[in-house]
């Protein structure tokens, strides 16, 4: 008698996980070493900066704790008087370079970030106007980012603090002004290729708010290009605050910033007293690298047409 042979079961194939797109994001960006090499520089500096108080040997902005006789020790000395090393060397103002170096990062971080998320703010809501009402709003509000665009970014931004003064919000105010035209003509530039595509078409046949269709629909599809822009913004803001303060128009000299640090020794280049510039320098350099290398892997991810 014949038994039947059952066909052996045919094992069950793994459901294939979609990856969500924020881990996607990751992979791609993690495929840069100099992007994750900038990333972990970003992150050191930033830490520093938020921490400076606590991590500083000395509070450079307290008059109390500076001595004049401790003025361009080199690198390595000690104070005559209290034995302290200054492992940077010191100014010509007896100020801790190193100290003065990590206060400086915080108020060149606090003023590039806080400059571009007022300017991005502005920037896009003009953008989205002008690319969404169109006609004359489109056309006053273009006109008006070309005549500032016309004028070297700098050259505002001496205008405006020689009227305004010294002082870190002076700075912020500043940097906004040169900075929100950018943002308003990239944003403007996206708005006008997604108004013309069908889901705009079907909210306005769904007869949705105009608010409505701007934030929800609108917005969200012309972020990518923006953040790309805002990032490379906040290296140009810290970059331009440097400018302002080595000109001596940024914050008094009582609370240097980089800049700062870096014309009070632009003197003492010839004498042999580079520390005094050199190391500001390279820590604004190290910091506009770290952000320039991650907002390049950034524009290669959120631009589909660099993609290969």
């Amino acid at each position: 008698m014949s038994v039947a042979v059952e066909p052996a079961a045919t094992p069950a194939m793994p459901a294939v996980r979609e990856q969500s797109p924020w881990r996607r994001f990751v992979a791609e960006f993690a495929e840069s070493k100099l992007a994750l090499l900038g990333l972990a520089m970003l992150v050191v500096i930033a830490t520093i900066a938020l921490t400076a108080p606590w991590i500083s040997p000395q509070n450079p902005y307290d008059l109390a704790q500076l001595d004049v006789l401790d003025s361009k020790l080199a690198p390595g000395e000690q104070a005559s008087s209290t034995g302290k090393t200054y492992w940077l060397g010191t100014d010509d103002q007896g100020r801790d370079m190193l100290s003065g170096i990590f206060y400086g990062l915080r108020i060149s971080l606090v003023v590039g970030v806080s400059s571009t998320v007022i300017a991005l703010a502005i920037g896009l809501a003009l953008g989205l106007a002008a690319a969404y009402f169109g006609g004359w709003t489109d056309a006053v509000i273009m006109r008006i980012a070309d005549i500032q665009l016309s004028f070297p970014a700098i050259l505002i931004a001496l205008v405006l603090l020689a009227m305004l003064g010294q002082g870190v919000d002076k700075i912020i105010v500043a940097l906004v002004t040169v900075q929100w035209a950018y943002y308003a003509r990239t944003v403007r530039s996206a708005a006008l290729v997604e108004r013309q595509k069908e889901y705009i078409e079907a909210a306005r046949v769904l007869a949705l708010s105009r608010p409505r269709i701007v934030l929800r629909h609108l917005l969200p599809n012309c972020l990518p290009p923006l953040i790309v822009v805002a990032t490379v913004q906040v290296a140009h803001a810290i970059q331009l605050e440097a400018a302002l303060s080595f000109l001596g128009l940024g914050l008094p000299i009582t609370e240097p910033s980089i800049g700062l640090l870096i014309s009070n020794g632009f003197q003492y280049l010839l004498s042999g007293k580079y520390w005094i510039s050199f190391y500001p320098g390279a820590a604004l350099l190290l910091t506009i690298v770290a952000i320039n290398l991650v907002a390049d892997q950034l524009r290669d991810i959120l631009n589909p047409r660099l993609k290969k």
